[in-house]
């Protein structure tokens, strides 16, 4: 549900004004470009319960982050990326919505050195839960985002993926859980960079329709964990015909209900 609203914006775009959770959660976010969408209620609803301290990389206008401090009325949270223009939203977005006391903004580039990313404020050790969804080359749309640093950064190699996994380990507290959502197509080296550092890693596939291909995977996995990896059934969004949801992603939308995995 689209509630636009004209409003000046350093890009020269009018933000659209859209609402997640069944209109519980307001985000404005820019017209153009990167825009969140099923991918971040999905990260933000699969946060474990109860979780104090959340950190989201890239992220964004700040959805997944606001939809995981909607289901946990306790969490503090850190919303991180490098788009200072973008930020500026985030902020907007998380006292628009009441969590201005709970969320600190980070203006910080992921895959940089350890040192900067201290400087900027993003601790080591510090966070229960740390979630993303690093941005991507969308093949089959054929372009990339409109904004230039934006589209630079979806074209993610493994070894740049790897770096925000390595980031996601290094602020993570031990026993803390990091998860991302992603494109099936780089499952491989998700998986690699997850299976290095973590334990108890989980993938959940995600499929349009029962039956059809997987498109998306969340993956989770536990800090100092030895567990085995697992491999979940996939699930559908969608029944095999018409285009509501079915049930279960139904209440996830509406904000009725979090992602149990």
């Amino acid at each position: 549900m689209s509630l636009d609203q004209p409003q000046d914006f350093v890009k020269h775009q009018t933000p659209t004004r859209d609402a997640f959770l069944g209109g519980r959660l307001i985000v404005s976010q820019p017209r153009h470009g990167f825009r969140a969408g099923l991918d971040s209620v999905l990260l933000g609803a699969a946060v474990a319960p109860g979780s104090p301290w959340l950190l989201d990389l890239g992220c964004g206008v700040g959805t997944a982050g606001l939809v995981a401090m909607s289901h946990w009325p306790d969490m503090v949270a850190t919303l991180a990326d490098r788009d200072k223009d973008i930020l500026a939203l985030t902020r907007d977005n998380a006292a628009a919505n009441g969590f201005s006391a709970r969320t600190t903004v980070l203006a910080v580039d992921v895959t940089a050195k350890g040192a900067e990313r201290h400087a900027a404020g993003l601790a080591e050790n510090a966070y229960a839960s740390v979630i993303a969804n690093p941005p991507f080359f969308d093949a089959g749309a054929g372009t990339l985002a409109g904004e230039g640093g934006r589209a630079g950064a979806r074209h993610m190699d493994p070894a740049t993926l790897d770096l925000w996994i390595k980031t996601a380990a290094g602020c993570a507290t031990p026993g803390g859980e990091v998860i991302f959502v992603y494109p099936v197509e780089s499952l491989s080296p998700l998986l690699a960079g997850f299976t290095q550092r973590f334990g108890a890693v989980t993938v959940l596939p995600l499929t349009p329709r029962p039956g059809q291909a997987v498109t998306r995977v969340l993956v989770r996995a536990i800090k100092g964990s030895r567990a085995p990896l697992t491999m979940l059934a996939s699930r559908a969004l969608h029944g095999d015909e018409g285009r509501g949801f079915l049930p279960e992603f139904d209440a996830i939308f509406r904000g009725e209900a979090r992602l149990v995995w």
